[in-house]
């Protein structure tokens, strides 16, 4: 891989559920700095969403955790036609991964699925989740803060 591509693959910054969320509906838990980083990305096409967070967003609106202004899969297609987002299919290989993280970690199918597809793209994981962010202090990948 040319230095180029690896410094535009480091650059990727996969967005967590809420931070998705968040983003779309302009939430007040989006920080300043995560905005402006975020619009940035946005510009350069390096915003990806994983696979996993339509369903998650589904499941929270099934268990009425989350309401949207609309139906739900036609919310998950307006944000995910903003934009600089891309989708990323959940690959074999990311939910293999998953499910073998080389470091302790919670059991939340969904949060390991986004840590494996943050690892196997070498993105930074844009997330408020404090058991998330505690992981990746100990060095097994990137993250942003998405309140700050």
């Amino acid at each position: 891989m040319s230095a180029t591509a690896e410094a535009d693959r480091s650059s990727l910054l996969l967005l967590d559920t809420h931070t998705l969320i968040w983003s779309v509906e302009e939430g007040p838990r989006l920080g300043r700095r995560s905005k402006s980083t975020l619009n940035a990305a946005a510009i350069e096409s390096r915003i990806v969403v994983s696979a996993i967070t339509p369903w998650e967003i589904g499941l929270l609106v099934s268990k009425n955790r989350l309401q949207l202004g609309c139906d739900v899969m036609q919310w998950v297609w307006q944000a995910l036609a903003r934009t600089g987002v891309r989708l990323i299919p959940l690959e074999a290989e990311i939910a293999v991964a998953s499910s073998n993280l080389p470091f302790e970690m919670h059991a939340d199918p969904a949060d390991r699925i986004l840590v494996a597809t943050a690892r196997s793209l070498g993105a930074t994981l844009v997330t408020a989740d404090e058991r998330l962010l505690e992981v990746a202090a100990k060095g097994y990948f990137r993250v942003m803060n998405a309140e700050q």
